[in-house]
């Protein structure tokens, strides 16, 4: 069997893992995971509320804080009495760090990272990003799980520049630990550009006549050779200092291969190519002249410093806080998998591995158990390939009937909430500002230049719903000035709301005239109904859009800022 691929699952991704429907042992190639940080900080949209059975259930954006409670007590003992070097990782755990946060967290990772072994095939990798706050306890767990002789590489990226942190050294980095499932995983050779220092200390000379840079590389290696290679030339023998010709291999692909037959010939030929620096005193070695512009670059570190963060004004920032450069990941995708492999990324957030494995030619596989999650992923894609990329993937688990739809309100009304205001395109109320004054979602659109900013507020009702709150919307309309309200309801509106609704009257636009206040229920969105408004091609400007793929974008304002300046 294989993975679904090019599919975006909706929900915890725990359950969606072991499903083996979804995910068949050995069925991808490249992890790539960014879970939520042990750091008590408002960050990822993963989430629940610390409320004892309910914590699985009740999630809120943009909140990363673990308690030990009744959900993590249950999580750790099921992993515990699994058996095997896991339990003993988690009990030993217990001991030193007793019924802690980062042990409800440490045991919310443990079935997870089990699962994505189980999935990956002999030839695959795992890439699992975190910070030193639980780095090192995750990579215990890791060598538990994957062996400590699967443990590849600890990546150290520079997340940030210079900034001040008191009592302590400045804490600028994230920690990302690489495992593989066999000794047999893919690898694919990367090389980075040289930075200026670099290149002002290694390629010190240029060249005169051409103006290239060029190094002065050794010709010899250690030890005495009997053969061409330790044979006199231009009147030196490396013999005597215990050494041997030693052509550099790069220095080799550059010759005609019907013109070397052994070292000598192969020095000759370099020296008629005039890439032979000769002693200028008595007793010097002859050296290579190695160009700048011909090598590669230098082999892609551990150590990463050349990935900047996203900045502020970055055209690829969406406005999700935690969200990492493309750059980066690129540079693991392209590392550690080939064209056409599968790329399952469980945490997906906003979408980044998703986009760069579309973009290099991946299949690829997101979970996440936000909805707000997989609407800023669909709205990444539409804006990096068009419209038309809606039909090369799908989504699982988000509502497709009205019973699906209540089932979801009934068991999350934030979800719930979200995928309503994802089927009208609909941005959620920021949640940084406190309460929502009775705003679930905006959408604004420009009439005129880019100044003339318009909005239009929603309100989603997933219960008993009834005049008194047309008239809260009507009063939210006047206080923000609103040119459109939109009501959405999973029950039929009653005639006296509909007539409250129509007495607003209209809104005219250039495109034509509106309702100013609009009642849509959830069964009429299931069938295509949208909001009378303004045409898409304006109302668009709601979301921060993403770049178009392989091609820049001008810089805009956050995903959850207004349009407007």
């Amino acid at each position: 069997m294989r993975v679904a691929e090019n599919t975006l699952y909706y929900g915890d991704n725990l359950d969606i893992l072991r499903r083996r429907e979804y995910f068949p042992d050995e069925s991808v190639d490249l992890v790539y995971l960014d879970p939520p940080f042990n750091s008590n900080a408002t960050y990822n949209v993963l989430f629940a509320e610390q409320s004892g059975a309910q914590a699985a259930s009740q999630i809120k954006a943009f909140e990363d804080t673990w308690r030990w409670d009744e959900e993590a007590a249950r999580t750790y003992f099921e992993v515990v009495e699994a058996g095997g070097r896991v339990s003993e990782a988690l009990q030993a755990f217990r001991k030193l760090i007793g019924d802690s946060t980062m042990l409800a967290y440490l045991a919310m990772m443990a079935p997870r990272l089990v699962e994505l072994r189980r999935v990956l095939k002999p030839t695959g990798s795992l890439y699992l990003h975190c910070d030193p706050t639980a780095s090192h306890y995750l990579k215990l767990l890791m060598d538990a799980i994957f062996d400590p002789r699967n443990f590849r590489n600890e990546l150290i990226w520079k997340r940030t520049s210079a900034r001040s942190d008191s009592h302590r050294w400045n804490q600028i980095h994230d920690t990302i630990l690489f495992y593989s499932k066999s000794n047999g995983f893919v690898w694919n050779s990367l090389h980075v550009a040289y930075d200026d220092a670099y290149v002002e200390k290694f390629y010190g000379f240029v060249d005169k006549d051409t103006g290239r840079r060029y190094a002065s590389d050794n010709l010899t290696a250690a030890g005495v050779r009997s053969g061409s290679s330790g044979m006199p030339w231009k009147g030196v023998d490396p013999t005597r200092v215990g050494r041997h010709w030693a052509v550099p291999g790069y220095a080799l692909a550059l010759l005609p291969h019907d013109s070397v037959s052994d070292v000598q010939s192969a020095l000759d030929v370099l020296m008629e190519h005039g890439r032979i620096l000769l002693p200028k005193k008595a007793g010097g070695v002859p050296r290579f002249k190695r160009y700048l512009d011909e090598m590669p670059g230098l082999a892609a570190q551990s150590v990463i410093v050349d990935i900047p963060p996203i900045s502020a004004r970055s055209a690829e920032k969406l406005g999700y806080q935690t969200q990492k450069p493309e750059a980066l990941l690129e540079r693991i995708i392209a590392a550690s998998s080939n064209e056409g492999d599968v790329v399952l990324d469980p945490f997906c957030g906003c979408g980044t591995a998703v986009a760069v494995a579309q973009r290099l030619g991946r299949q690829w596989v997101g979970i996440d158990i936000t909805y707000l999650a997989i609407a800023l992923i669909r709205r990444r894609l539409r804006d990096a390939y068009g419209e038309s990329v809606d039909a090369t993937y799908k989504v699982i688990g988000e509502p497709v009937s009205l019973p699906d739809a209540e089932a979801l309100a009934a068991s999350d009304p934030y979800q719930f909430q979200w995928w309503a205001l994802d089927l009208v395109h609909a941005r959620p109320a920021d949640p940084k500002k406190g309460a929502d004054k009775g705003i679930d979602g905006c959408i604004y659109f420009h009439e005129g230049d880019a100044t003339d900013t318009k909005q239009i507020v929603l309100s989603v009702k997933a219960g008993h719903t009834g005049r008194s709150h047309v008239h809260e919307l009507r009063g939210v309309m006047e206080r923000e000035g609103a040119a459109i309200g939109v009501l959405i309801t999973m029950q039929q509106p009653t005639k006296p709301m509909r007539e409250d609704a129509a007495s607003a009257g209209m809104y005219v636009s250039p495109w034509g005239t509106h309702p100013r206040l609009q009642l849509l229920t959830v069964a009429e969105l299931l069938e295509g109904k949208r909001i009378d408004c303004p045409p898409p091609s304006q109302v668009n400007l709601t979301f921060k859009k993403a770049p178009k793929a392989k091609a820049s974008a001008a810089d805009a304002a956050s995903l959850f800022d207004a349009d407007a300046e």
